[in-house]
């Protein structure tokens, strides 16, 4: 009987290990989607930021050519 417990609370402690492992790699799964998330958002904020500076440039450079037109006629 003895040895019968002690082989079902050994089982038993390694089920436990087991969960606990499978949990924390989910846990570090989870972690890195997140970053991978928040990467991939700082990326498309950055793309934003970089193609509302090309219009402005754009902007800047057609009214600037438009004052200089002016200007010789």
């Amino acid at each position: 009987m003895r040895r019968t417990r002690r082989k079902d609370d050994e089982e038993e402690e390694e089920e436990e290990e087991e969960e606990e492992e499978e949990e924390e790699e989910e846990e570090e799964e989870e972690e890195e989607e997140e970053e991978e998330d928040q990467d991939e958002e700082e990326e498309k904020e950055e793309r934003e930021e970089d193609d509302a500076e090309k219009v402005e440039d754009e902007e800047r450079r057609r009214e600037k050519a438009d004052r200089e037109e002016g200007s010789t006629q």
